[in-house]
């Protein structure tokens, strides 16, 4: 459910050597064979040992200290070797030599302590994962009458998450979502998305108008943030074909229906949750096959070379298609192409499809309400 553009940071010293650092052992190597080659040719006395100690600082960038210590380890000898040639070594030779062993020491502890960062922003990552996934559970396939995809695509290796959210419900008063974006990042902004997710898991069942469900949730941050602090969302309802949707300063979900993109832009504005929001709902009748695509502000700041990802322009030709996991599966890649991998804010997309009214067969109650009914 969750898909994540990210580098994963660099591991060093677990199983096998990574890519980097196997390009940085190959560097380091091929520096020794290099400086070496060059002595050979000079000839008595050694000019050019000092420049070994640059193959352990090499390795030291991108491998473990382990390697870094058997590269410098490498150095030493030869540089060693080298003096004991010169039958009577000079005083500059034997500095030389142990410079190399110096500097290789050195660089094995600065390699211990990035390593050792490495290992901690990876456990990082990991717990940040953890608390992301608990927060934005798994969506779809289907809820109620609407076919469902949920994605959420992060901007960062690191383990600052975010707090855009998202949920779809089967509620007595029809498919209720929400999709929002709270200010800032890292555990204050998932702990915030949490109470927000909370609070509309509850409300969304007992609140027949979604300006009360608005109210409650509006109150419910107030309760839990700072002057500054604020989230963004929209709310969704479809129940018998018709699509209500009410905005706290989100960006406006996009229609797709026959080809066509239609922005649903709130008939005014109103601030975020936390601002006293007071909204004016929008209705849309809806027809099979009609498609509706919910996003954070991450999507419409995805920029290359200044020029942001034309989400509208590309949208039909993206989401239109297959399935909607499909759909928001062919969006993803082609944003992650568009900004060549590097995005600035982190991303939540729902898109949903309509596929027409129930059945006259089926049973005219909520899907969470199913196994009581079959009672």
């Amino acid at each position: 459910m969750l898909s994540d553009v990210r580098t994963q940071p660099f591991q060093p010293g677990h199983g096998p050597l990574s890519p980097g650092s196997r390009a940085g052992l190959g560097a380091a190597l091929a520096l020794l064979a290099i400086v070496s080659a060059a002595e050979l040719a000079d000839g008595r006395p050694a000019h050019y040992l000092a420049l070994m100690a640059a193959a352990p600082v090499l390795a030291g960038a991108l491998t473990s200290w382990r390697v870094v210590l058997a590269v410098g380890a490498l150095a030493t000898a030869a540089g060693v070797a080298f003096a004991v040639a010169e039958r009577g070594a000079s005083l500059v030779t034997a500095v030389n030599v142990a410079t190399v062993a110096l500097v290789t020491v050195i660089a094995a502890a600065t390699a211990a302590v990035r390593q050792r960062q490495a290992e901690r922003i990876n456990e990082l990552s990991r717990l940040a994962a953890v608390a992301q996934q608990a927060v934005l559970r798994p969506l779809g396939p289907q809820v109620g009458t609407l076919a469902v995809a949920a994605r959420y695509i992060s901007s960062t290796a690191t383990a600052e998450i975010g707090g855009d959210l998202y949920e779809v419900m089967d509620t007595p008063y029809g498919v209720r979502m929400i999709i929002g974006d709270v200010r800032g990042k890292g555990l204050d902004a998932v702990r915030l998305a949490s109470i927000v997710l909370g609070s509309y898991r509850h409300v969304a069942y007992e609140r027949a108008d979604l300006r009360a469900v608005v109210a409650d949730l509006d109150r419910a941050v107030a309760r839990n943030v700072g002057d500054e602090d604020f989230v963004t969302a929209a709310l969704v309802e479809e129940r018998g074909g018709t699509l209500t949707i009410v905005n706290c300063g989100h960006p406006p979900p996009l229609l797709l229906r026959r080809g066509a993109v239609i922005p649903l832009e709130p008939p005014a504005p109103a601030p975020p949750l936390g601002f006293m929001p007071v909204v004016r709902p929008r209705v849309e009748r809806l027809e099979p096959g009609d498609r509706l695509l919910l996003f954070t502000d991450g999507l419409g700041e995805a920029r290359r070379d200044g020029e942001f990802f034309p989400t509208a322009d590309r949208a039909w030709r993206l989401l239109g298609h297959g399935t909607v996991g499909d759909g928001l599966a062919s969006l993803e890649t082609a944003l992650v192409e568009w900004v060549h991998g590097r995005l600035d804010d982190d991303i939540a997309l729902v898109l949903m499809e309509y596929a027409g009214p129930r059945s006259a067969t089926a049973a005219p109650v909520p899907s969470w309400e199913v196994g009581a009914a079959d009672g």
